[in-house]
């Protein structure tokens, strides 16, 4: 059972649950695949709820959020599926289905086509309102730089208006 909720009473708990994963789904036709991030943002930008993603350019799941009008992000807060979060942060979906591989089970979203991991137990569905390449040029900080982008695969990012937030009870 499933009970929406006003996401800024568990901004607390989304935002130290993304340091240690979350996971990111997104679907367009027939292809869905699910990642790991461990990086996000969640707020509030031209009067909307907002989570921003980030995905770099070499990853399967951007051949498929590029396509995508929505996607979800699914969190599981009470420290199940490290196991899951590990595989689905090191294993590509081009080699392998992630859902079977790991025995992640789906639910249909509520608002968007893309799926919740079901056995989460708080879920983001959002609209991708915005999507911009990052500008390598526009990055100041040279750490930052050499630390995550030393190979120039730099992340797209994607603005997704949170349409649905709930909590299975």
């Amino acid at each position: 059972m499933y009970k929406e909720v006003d996401f800024f009473e568990y901004s607390k708990d989304i935002l130290k649950q993304i340091e240690r994963g979350a996971f990111l789904t997104v679907k367009h036709g027939e292809k869905v695949n699910t990642m790991t991030i461990g990086w996000g943002s969640l707020g509030s930008i031209w009067h909307k709820p907002v989570f921003i993603v980030l995905v770099r350019g070499s990853r399967y799941t951007y051949e498929i959020v590029e396509k995508a009008e929505d996607f979800t992000v699914s969190f599981p807060l009470k420290g199940q599926l490290k196991e899951e979060l590990i595989g689905c942060g090191t294993k590509s979906g081009r080699d392998i289905d992630k859902f079977k591989e790991f025995n992640l089970k789906t639910r249909e979203g509520i608002s968007v086509k893309t799926p919740i991991i079901d056995d989460c137990d708080f879920h983001f569905e959002c609209k991708i309102i915005y999507k911009q390449k990052m500008d390598e040029n526009k990055l100041s900080d040279e750490w930052i730089k050499k630390t995550f982008y030393n190979n120039g695969d730099y992340h797209y990012v994607y603005y997704g208006e949170i349409l649905k937030s709930y909590i299975k009870e």
